[in-house]
C-alpha cells in the first residue's frame, strides 16, 4: 500500500507533501503504512461497532 501524501503535513490549500515513509517517525515499517491512517481506521471500526450495539 503506497501512501501518496502525508496526512499531517498536507494542507487543504492544495499543497500536498509526499509521505517520506521510512524517513518519517509516524511511518510503521511492519504495516507499510502511516500510523495516522491506522489510528483513523481503528477509530472508524470502533464507531461502527458501537453503532451496531445500539
Amino acid at each position: 500500500m503506497a501512501i501518496l501524501k502525508c496526512p499531517l503535513m498536507s494542507g487543504k490549500d492544495g499543497n500536498y507533501i509526499l509521505c517520506q515513509q521510512e524517513d518519517c517517525a509516524w511511518y510503521l515499517k511492519n504495516y507499510k503504512s502511516c500510523s495516522i491512517y491506522i489510528l483513523a481506521h481503528d477509530a472508524a471500526l470502533n464507531i461502527k461497532a458501537k453503532q451496531r450495539t445500539k
